[in-house]
């Protein structure tokens, strides 16, 4: 009984997981990163390949080798980075309900553990 329990709260846990990932990595290659999965007027976190500080920028487009936004709802100062320092981008929006989903998928894995180890 016990084995069918750990092994159903296991198989929770790694779905609530994979589910999570909210980051898009890029390659050191331009020419085979895609970046039409940024959406005009999100905020995304950027992660940048020379290890400088994360940027948080509202996309607005790309421009050449550039992506173009700005630092954020209330700040309109123009951010522009350049495809060849980008590393990999971060979906707050997706990140925060990714979040939001395990902390509520390992409360439902607990409940489960302790309800089945209390009916022993």
């Amino acid at each position: 009984m016990k084995a069918s329990v750990l092994l159903k709260s296991s198989l929770l846990t790694s779905l609530f997981v994979i589910t999570s990932c909210a980051t898009t990595k890029y390659s050191e290659d331009i020419s085979k990163n895609n970046y039409s999965n940024l959406e005009a007027g999100k905020i995304y976190k950027v992660t940048m390949r020379d290890g400088s500080p994360k940027q948080t920028i509202l996309f607005r487009n790309v421009v050449g080798e550039n992506i173009v936004g700005t630092a954020g709802k209330k700040d309109s100062t123009e951010v522009i980075i350049p495809k060849s320092n980008i590393a990999a981008v971060k979906d707050r929006r997706k990140a925060r309900i990714a979040a939001g989903a395990t902390i509520i998928g390992a409360a439902g894995v607990a409940a489960i553990v302790l309800s089945s180890s209390r009916a022993d």
